[in-house]
C-alpha cells in the first residue's frame, strides 16, 4: 500500500482559510440574502400603479418589482431594470434621480439609465412602459 503524503497542519489551516475567503468573496457580490437576482426583472406587463405617483421630472423605485419608472418635463415615461449592471445586486435606493447600489456603491441616472458612478461600466437594462387607464404598466408586452 502507497504511503499517503504527508499535510502538515499549517498546510491545513492555510487551506481552510482559503476557501473562507473565497466564499466571502463570492458572497460579497451577491444580493443580500445571498441569492443572486439578476433575472428578478419583470417577465410580464406589471402594473406599478398610479401615474400620478411619478412626477414631470421625477423618478420613483418599485423595489418589489426590481423597476425604476422616470417621467420627463413633457411627460414621457421611461422605465428600467433596478439590477445593478456590475454584479446582479438589486437597487434599492433612489436620492433624486440617481439609483444607488448598497453591493459596491455604483450610482445610476433614472431617467437615461446611464451609469454615473462605477464599478458598473453598462447602463441599466430599458424596459417598455406605458400609462394606460391611469395606471402605470412597465414590463415585456407593456
Amino acid at each position: 500500500m502507497p504511503a499517503r503524503p504527508f499535510t502538515s497542519r499549517r498546510t491545513l489551516l492555510r487551506g481552510a482559510a482559503a476557501t473562507s475567503v473565497a466564499g466571502l468573496g463570492a458572497a460579497a457580490c451577491q444580493a443580500p440574502g445571498g441569492a443572486a437576482t439578476a433575472d428578478a426583472t419583470p417577465t410580464a406587463p406589471v402594473d406599478l400603479g398610479a401615474g400620478s405617483e411619478v412626477a414631470e421630472g421625477g423618478a420613483r423605485l418599485y423595489r418589489w418589482h426590481n423597476v425604476v419608472v422616470s417621467r420627463s418635463a413633457d411627460g414621457v415615461l421611461k422605465a428600467y431594470s433596478t439590477i445593478c449592471t456590475h454584479a446582479g445586486c438589486p437597487i434599492d435606493r433612489l436620492q433624486g434621480t440617481t439609483l444607488v447600489c448598497p453591493c459596491h456603491g455604483s450610482e445610476f441616472d433614472a431617467v437615461t439609465g446611464k451609469v454615473v458612478r462605477s464599478p458598473a461600466t453598462e447602463p441599466l437594462n430599458g424596459l417598455p412602459v406605458k400609462e394606460s387607464n391611469g395606471r402605470i404598466v412597465a414590463g415585456p408586452g407593456a
